[in-house]
């Protein structure tokens, strides 16, 4: 049987293609499946994810990731429910996160489980992107830069560039990466879960400033308003769409890099279209965790993540962030 590495590597010969799809939006067909008003998350756990040498089992991942994707969707058929988040005939992009190096970085077992479920609902090997600030990044997750575009595609704005002119919302203004303005018709987040030494934690939205030119101009105030101002910028509102956030491993305290000594497994995927209410459910979950250690709140620390309120708020409307108006499945 195959592993999920051998999957990237035989990409090409396009073998998995099945079917057609509807052609109608994201929001619409998962909304279709729900009653509720509210912004789905979900959080899939599994505690046997990590074996006793702390190495993912992929197999678990892709059961995981189905068990998500499922949840979500409504659709028990991984095939079927990917279906459903998807476009055939459009480029996809993965956007990862590598910043914090091996260690704390989007796992590869995750990118390869999207991948190989990605093919088999109909997206064509060429028609994938994964994608980051730099080869560095992606390296960091453990990925191989690729542009062959008969098969799926791997890497970063370094490669592509960015725009020559700058786009404006708020106090963000920024050049992007040409992966995004020009590559990719849809975008799913991939960002892996951290402390954060200014914004306090950092997932879906703050994902984001790796598609710009010069993220470091965006941390002033604790990326308060950058993060929701950056989120804001339309191309990044529309083409990013979904997240499947890795929270398999993480850190609760002294991040964004590698920190060993407060390194921690939450064994568990963070999915959701509402990147506001996917950003609070993390937020809650590293608060949590911090608490169990005996670590102050990042509000006593002089850290909190006020962008996921500013995000929420009435001028940036990106989602929500009352806990009232989110309907959170732990499965």
């Amino acid at each position: 049987m195959k592993s999920r590495r051998d999957f990237l590597k035989n990409a090409a010969t396009g073998a998995l293609l099945l079917g057609a799809q509807s052609k109608l939006g994201l929001a619409d067909r998962l909304n279709s499946h729900t009653e509720s008003s509210k912004s789905k998350v979900v959080v899939a756990r599994d505690p046997l994810l990590h074996g006793a040498s702390a190495q993912l089992d992929e197999k678990r991942v892709l059961h995981l990731l189905d068990r998500a994707i499922a949840s979500y969707t409504g659709y028990d058929n991984p095939v079927e429910a990917w279906k459903r988040i998807v476009p055939v005939g459009k480029v996809i992009g993965l956007k990862t996160n590598g910043l914090g190096g091996r260690g704390i970085s989007t796992h590869l077992a995750l990118v390869l489980a999207v991948c190989e479920r990605l093919q088999q609902a109909g997206v064509k090997p060429g028609e994938i992107i994964v994608w980051d600030r730099n080869a560095r990044d992606l390296i960091a997750c453990g990925l191989t830069i690729n542009t062959d575009p008969s098969r799926v595609r791997c890497f970063g704005s370094d490669v592509s560039g960015f725009e020559d002119q700058p786009i404006s919302f708020g106090t963000a203004k920024v050049k992007l990466s040409k992966i995004l303005t020009r590559e990719c018709a849809m975008v799913i987040g991939l960002p892996i879960l951290k402390d954060h030494e200014m914004s306090g934690v950092t997932f879906a939205m703050k994902n984001m400033y790796g598609v710009v030119e010069r993220p470091q101009d965006l941390h002033g105030g604790g990326c308060n308003p950058g993060v929701a101002d950056l989120n804001c910028i339309p191309v990044i509102r529309q083409k990013v769409r979904f997240t499947i956030g890795d929270a398999m491993t993480s850190v609760y305290q002294g991040g964004p890099g590698f920190r060993p000594e407060h390194l921690w497994y939450p064994n568990a995927l963070v999915v959701g279209e509402d990147r506001v209410a996917v950003d609070h459910t993390a937020w809650q979950m590293i608060e949590r965790k911090r608490a169990e250690a005996g670590l102050p709140t990042l509000e006593a620390a002089g850290r909190p993540p006020r962008y996921i309120a500013t995000a929420a708020d009435s001028t940036h409307r990106l989602g929500v962030n009352d806990p009232q108006r989110i309907h959170l499945m732990e499965v």
